[in-house]
């Protein structure tokens, strides 16, 4: 069973802001499938998961937030307080080019993981 009601279950993604801005100047699918990889992956990783499995069980009605890190480093250094915490995520790197271009949670309830995100804007 979820720790949390269904509803309460969301995933998050956290896409590398700079991929759109010169001079790597991304297009604009290009940066949304990274996205769609990371939570992807994240899902699958995860499957087993009580939540994950709910989060999945709600179809159309499942949230997913998408947040940005202003660049590399940023992505990075979330990924690491996430590991510390403890926090089930994947981290995309793109290939051939080895460039590490988002990360995405596994679904939770946001209060358990709300704290080590709140510093983070939504994708614009």
């Amino acid at each position: 069973m979820a720790a949390a009601g269904a509803a309460a279950l969301v995933q998050y993604v956290v896409l590398r802001g700079d991929l759109t801005r010169p001079p790597l100047s991304w297009p604009l699918g290009a940066v949304v499938a990274q996205g769609c990889h990371a939570a992807l992956a994240a899902a699958h990783a995860h499957r087993q998961h009580p939540d994950t499995r709910a989060y999945l069980e709600l179809g159309g009605a499942m949230r997913t937030v998408v947040l940005e890190a202003p660049h590399e480093a940023a992505l990075t250094e979330l990924s690491e307080t996430l590991k510390q915490h403890s926090v089930d995520h994947e981290v995309w790197t793109e290939q051939p080019d080895n460039m590490t271009t988002c990360l995405a949670l596994r679904p939770y309830p946001k209060d358990q993981v709300h704290q080590y995100l709140k510093k983070l804007k939504l994708l614009k």
